[in-house]
């Protein structure tokens, strides 16, 4: 995949994509909504309904592409943060950083759930009425990032900037609980302090990778195939009205300890990662070059269409390290 910025305006980016194929694609996105609002190639057929299944994944490769090029190029928020490898690695790195009351805290309902399927511990949640059968239910939890502008090289200025809306960092500690817990008043100075200070991290290009955290979870929800539909339940509890930055989506597998549930999770991510590059037509960085299960879809995606190796296959080893010569 190849792709390049052809013009940009007040009103949107125009961004020319080159698939797998070889076929040129003219695509706009819109500034503000960040949508795709026009998209012409001659390659496939114009109407979905008239390509094949493979025709229809080129046609989203290149459009998966060209968002996530102008992200990368220009820094836009052109890609949804579940569908973010960045935003996906960074919430990798920050479990990783969990101490590991932290981590159980976290995802110990997770694991339980897993658990219930090896041994004799109680299910954390309900299986779903709807699902064909328990070993038919995927386990999902949204994940959400914060970011300690003290620990960034934004320190000295987030400092200031906080005081203007009537915040201490030092005093309130900006990870010592959930914002979206905090009274209506207070949570109201946050959110405006966290709004400018996005706008200032962007005018400064600042790094805020050094102060990233999880901030919060979800509640454990589901997702299941039931008669060719793919349902997803809603969790119990959201603690942001926003998208969160990934969405863990695990089979009932054997946790085994805390640790060894920790390392699988870190691996689950990685397949996120790769699977989010495989996706738009791109090879993955060296380090997601791994095989697994990572996103649903992309799964289903691997085992249905001939375009694309088995990378959900543990077994597949022949795989690993070819994935340009490949995809």
């Amino acid at each position: 995949m190849n792709a390049e910025i052809i013009g940009e305006n007040e009103d949107g980016i125009g961004v020319d994509v080159i698939d797998t194929n070889g076929t040129k694609h003219k695509i706009s996105i819109e500034k503000g909504s960040w949508e795709i609002v026009y998209h012409e190639q001659d390659g496939y057929p114009d109407k979905p309904a008239k390509r094949t299944r493979e025709g229809n994944e080129h046609v989203e490769q290149a459009r998966a592409f060209a968002r996530y090029y102008v992200y990368a190029a220009r820094g836009y928020e052109t890609v949804s943060p579940p569908n973010n490898p960045v935003r996906i690695n960074a919430v990798r790195l920050a479990i990783q950083a969990l101490s590991d009351a932290e981590f159980e805290s976290l995802f110990g309902d997770l694991s339980q759930q897993m658990r219930s399927y090896h041994d004799g511990t109680p299910r954390a949640i309900d299986i779903p009425a709807g699902a064909p059968g328990p070993n038919s239910v995927l386990y999902r939890q949204d994940v959400y990032l914060g970011v300690d502008p003290t620990e960034t090289e934004l320190e000295d200025a987030a400092a200031k900037l906080a005081a203007s809306h009537g915040i201490d960092l030092d005093e309130d500690g900006i990870n010592d609980q959930a914002v979206s817990s905090l009274p209506t008043e207070a949570l109201a100075d946050w959110k405006s302090f966290g709004s400018d200070l996005a706008d200032l991290a962007s005018e400064e290009e600042a790094d805020l990778t050094t102060g990233v955290y999880v901030d919060a979870v979800s509640s454990l929800y589901t997702s299941y195939v039931d008669d060719g539909e793919y349902v997803v339940t809603e969790p119990d509890n959201s603690p942001f009205e926003r998208d969160p930055d990934t969405q863990i989506e695990l089979p009932p597998v054997d946790p085994g300890p805390l640790d060894e549930f920790r390392e699988f999770l870190d691996h689950h991510l990685k397949c996120q990662v790769r699977d989010c590059f495989v996706r738009m037509g791109a090879e993955p960085p060296e380090p997601f070059r791994v095989l697994g299960t990572g996103r649903f879809k992309s799964t289903a995606a691997y085992k249905l269409m001939d375009i694309y190796p088995e990378y959900h296959d543990p077994e597949e080893q022949s795989l690993l390290g070819k994935v340009r010569d490949l995809v």
